[in-house]
């Protein structure tokens, strides 16, 4: 071990001064002891990226990591710039919830001492809640700003601040930029009238703390507006195993399958209850598949059930399984099952509503999601919104489009997001539960299946197919080299593997958009993100850098006359994408491990 640098030591003192957890103090302090300095700079020069709509990381010591002095010094930023930027924001307040992962309530109780430091009043959830009731309060509320304590479907280690505007939605570019500068701004911890912030809570700030669940009770009377067979569902048989991740998601979920009047639904005891070592589950994220959904479908099969819902960790996701006649479990991929709950939601609405405006009904989904979404509101006369990855612009997409006179009916992205109508301006897991659950229970009662409508929605508008996966690649400057190759210097590629290129869109500034006649894209552009997308006489591939993983991914969707001809061309296009663009052999990515 090597002597400290001065700006090592100086590091260390700021965090030795301003920590006002004793654990994270001593783990810095152990660090310097050893003369760690490799760590201690890994921990200490970088700030953790306040981006994508708030903070994601581990929970250790250190800048670069979720703690609760990262969460207090990003609270003085927020509580700041909303002061600047919000009229009444004090007066207004705002909302704060938190998951059941280590640490979560200690840092909403940090979160809120620092605004209820600025004279906020304070609506801080007094258990754990699901993020989309948290972004449903905001506006319910009418608050200045939201924000849940939640890593939803990552790793047990790993804790994050996700921040909701006013309007409800996930905040987007520039705000999150502002919010930055303004974090930067305010890095030393404000001095409060208490030992601790949890202690604020209870004393000199007591006056300003509300708990906020009583707000709850109008969300489940909204969702009830978007069940299309009230009276009907308490009839119906089915009865659907769910199984919350060791989540959330539970009494939330109980009480919205009671507002829509269905059967209870079997509980998978394992993970029914909150529990933030996640024991069952290697990562509790419901998109990982069987893996996944092992005990889920296991407890299923105990009881004859032949339907299986997952919520993820926060609940703001959803999964769906069916029992198959050969006795198989198919698992819905995000587009599958988006698209069920779109013809869902669309056909039922026009039921009710035969004398709508359909040209101002509204769908959308992210560029990566099957376009199959478009076929559907291009059938029925709906508009039809694209996004670009991440439900952050969908549901601003979809709030400034109620605002301007139209109505939302539903929106997907393909990592099993969904929304349905206006209730909530982000992906609401606990909604989409109760709407599958009358949806399955419908189709049962009438001897038909998911699987079964799934294959007719496929007949109506074409045999869909996706294949979205990835490969690691640890090297920004080599992420950088790949998609260099691919422009080619703006010379694009005309075919690959014999399917012939259409039109090109490239979403990393200066951008392209062949299509257009300008050459611009109409989507948001940005320096830092790699993403192109190539549109083929019949599919269409999308290639990106992600922005929080090492991973370079790619999403191929083809559509034909049925399932044979579509499953031959998405194994070929897939096969020329790989081969012909990301040649994972010649730059050294590495394939996931199935």
């Amino acid at each position: 071990m090597s002597n400290p640098t001065l700006k090592t030591e100086n590091l260390v003192s700021q965090w030795l001064n301003w920590d006002p957890n004793a654990e994270t103090r001593q783990e810095i302090q152990d660090l310097f002891d050893r003369g760690d300095n490799a760590e201690l700079s890994k921990r200490l020069d970088r700030r953790i990226e306040f981006g994508t709509a708030g903070l994601r990381g581990a929970m250790k010591a250190g800048f670069a990591y979720m703690n609760n002095l990262v969460v207090i010094q990003t609270s003085q930023g927020l509580a700041m710039h909303l002061q600047d930027h919000v009229t009444d924001a004090k007066s207004r307040g705002i909302v704060i919830g938190y998951d059941s992962r280590r640490n979560s309530e200690a840092y909403a109780k940090c979160t809120a001492a620092c605004f209820a430091h600025q004279g906020f009043t304070v609506y801080l959830y007094s258990e754990v809640v699901a993020t989309p009731l948290l972004a449903y309060s905001v506006p319910a509320l009418n608050a200045a700003a939201g924000v849940v304590i939640t890593a939803s479907h990552n790793p047990k280690d790993d804790n994050g601040y996700k921040v909701y505007w006013s309007n409800g939605a996930q905040i987007i570019e520039p705000r999150d930029i502002e919010i930055r500068s303004y974090i930067d701004k305010a890095l030393v911890p404000w001095k409060l009238p208490a030992p601790s912030h949890a202690e604020a809570l209870e004393g000199p700030y007591k006056h300003l703390v509300r708990d906020p669940k009583s707000v709850l009770s109008s969300y489940f009377s909204k969702i009830k507006c978007w069940s299309f067979h009230l009276s009907e569902n308490r009839k119906r048989s089915l009865r659907i195993t769910y199984t919350a991740m060791h989540g959330v998601g539970t009494p939330y979920v109980v009480r919205a399958f009671e507002a829509y009047n269905l059967q209870p639904f079997i509980p998978t005891e394992q993970q029914v209850n909150p529990d933030s070592e996640f024991p069952t589950v290697t990562f509790p994220n419901p998109e990982e598949g069987k893996g996944a959904l092992k005990l889920a479908i296991e407890t299923a099969d105990a009881h004859q059930s032949p339907v299986v819902i997952a919520n993820d960790p926060d609940a703001d996701r959803l999964a769906a399984a069916e029992k198959q006649p050969n006795g198989c479990w198919k698992i819905f991929t995000g587009n599958e099952l988006g698209i069920l709950l779109a013809d869902w939601v669309s056909r039922n609405y026009l039921r009710v509503n035969p004398n709508t405006d359909r040209s101002k009904l509204v769908v959308a989904s992210s560029t990566v999601s099957s376009k199959m979404l478009k076929a559907l509101a291009e059938r029925e006369g709906f508009e039809y919104g694209e996004t670009l990855t991440g439900f952050k612009w969908i549901g601003n997409l979809l709030y400034d489009a109620k605002k301007n006179g139209k109505t939302p009916l539903f929106a997907f992205e393909e990592s099993i997001g969904y929304m349905v109508g206006d209730v909530c301006w982000d992906k609401d897991g606990i909604h989409a539960a109760a709407v599958f659950g009358e949806m399955a229970s419908y189709y049962y009662d009438k001897g038909s299946t998911c699987e079964l409508e799934l294959q007719r929605m496929r007949k109506e508008l074409g045999f869909y197919m996706t294949k979205n996966s990835y490969f690691f690649c640890y090297e920004p400057i080599l992420m950088e080299r790949i998609f260099k190759n691919i422009r080619n210097s703006g010379d694009y590629i005309k075919n690959c593997g014999g399917f012939k290129v259409a039109g090109i869109r490239d979403l990393t500034l200066p951008g392209f958009d062949s299509t257009r006649e300008d050459k611009l894209p109409t989507l948001p552009m940005s320096a830092s993100t790699q993403m192109i997308t190539f549109t083929f006489e019949d599919g269409v591939v999308t290639l990106r850098g992600s922005g929080t993983e090492p991973k370079l991914k790619y999403y191929v969707e083809v559509v034909g006359k049925d399932e044979e001809s579509s499953e031959k061309k998405l194994k070929e296009l897939t096969e020329a994408i790989i081969n012909e663009l990301l040649k994972p052999d010649e730059y050294g990515l590495f394939w996931p491990k199935e």
